[in-house]
């Protein structure tokens, strides 16, 4: 199992100089991917096209774009422009996100997420294959092709947000597998990793990546370190998709999902998604006392090593 770094929303007058300087400090201390949110700051994808200027090894990738507001079409030509960018180290994550944002910020209808993202992909992947792509659908229309003068030498991946059966069937049978938030090592392992394989092999895919990605912290204090958990990823609890991941690990809310514990035992808990079937780990460090941070930080460190 791959171990990655899956970085915050970071702001400020210095965030976009800090989101790349920690993205060449993790591709320095060995990890093998560095993962960007779209949340409120800047677009992941300019981000991470700037690390791939100042980074040669690092896997770079987006945790996810959001989908209603942008259209495959005009996606499409971005991700290509931060393969090109980063040398073909880019991975394009994509979700439909979530209704109260989707519909209450941006406007869309949230009816038929999982239509949505199916032609979403259909036009996307296939602009990306190089296709001409003639689609007419519910949500998307495409009568186009990419026409791009410096293109990346290999097709950019492209994984999904799934969750549910349906969306991980949909990401088996498209894609190169799935980014999963909330989800626990007994879900993994029972649920996802068995259900988007299955798609997979159905369509004559290759067995795609399952990117497990879960706040760390390593303390002697659990109880603080989950108190500190609960406050922070409060707004995870709420969202059904995610509630629907806690629920059937068992757990009672989104500070149970983190890994809070000394060495040994945030040890235990990564073998726990490697043995289930995890293909790759990205870790939000989400305690911001400096001690913490740095027994974090060795922890992941030697084991991405």
């Amino acid at each position: 199992m791959h171990i990655g770094i899956f970085a915050g929303d970071v702001t400020g007058p210095t965030a976009l100089a800090r989101l790349v300087d920690e993205a060449v400090v993790s591709e320095a201390e060995g990890f093998h991917s560095f993962w960007l949110p779209w949340i409120s700051a800047h677009d992941p994808m300019i981000a991470l096209s700037l690390a791939g200027q100042r980074t040669s090894r690092i896997e770079l990738g987006t945790a996810v774009m959001r989908t209603y507001p942008r259209h495959p079409a005009d996606m499409a030509p971005a991700a290509v422009t931060a393969a090109v960018a980063t040398g073909g180290r880019f991975v394009l994550g994509i979700g439909p996100s979530h209704k109260p944002l989707i519909e209450g910020a941006f406007g869309y209808s949230f009816a038929a997420p999982l239509r949505h993202t199916e032609e979403y992909l259909t036009v996307l992947t296939g602009l990306l294959a190089g296709e001409t792509v003639h689609f007419s659908g519910t949500d998307h229309t495409s009568h186009h092709r990419l026409t791009h003068p410096d293109p990346p030498t290999a097709t950019v991946p492209v994984v999904v947000a799934a969750l549910g059966p349906k969306m991980l069937a949909l990401a088996g049978r498209m894609t190169a597998g799935t980014f999963t938030w909330m989800t626990g090592p007994v879900t993994i392992g029972e649920h996802t990793v068995p259900q988007i394989n299955a798609a997979a092999q159905a369509a004559g895919r290759p067995q795609p990546r399952v990117i497990v990605g879960a706040a760390v912290l390593v303390t002697d204090d659990v109880d603080a370190g989950r108190a500190r958990a609960a406050e922070v990823f409060a707004r995870y609890g709420a969202l059904p998709s995610y509630r629907a991941m806690l629920d059937r690990e068992g757990w009672a809310g989104p500070a149970d999902a983190a890994l809070v514990g000394d060495e040994a035992t945030v040890a235990a808990a990564l073998a726990r998604f490697r043995d289930a079937g995890a293909t790759d780990f990205a870790a939000v460090e989400f305690d911001e006392d400096p001690h913490a941070r740095s027994r974090t930080r060795a922890l992941l460190v030697a084991e991405a090593r």
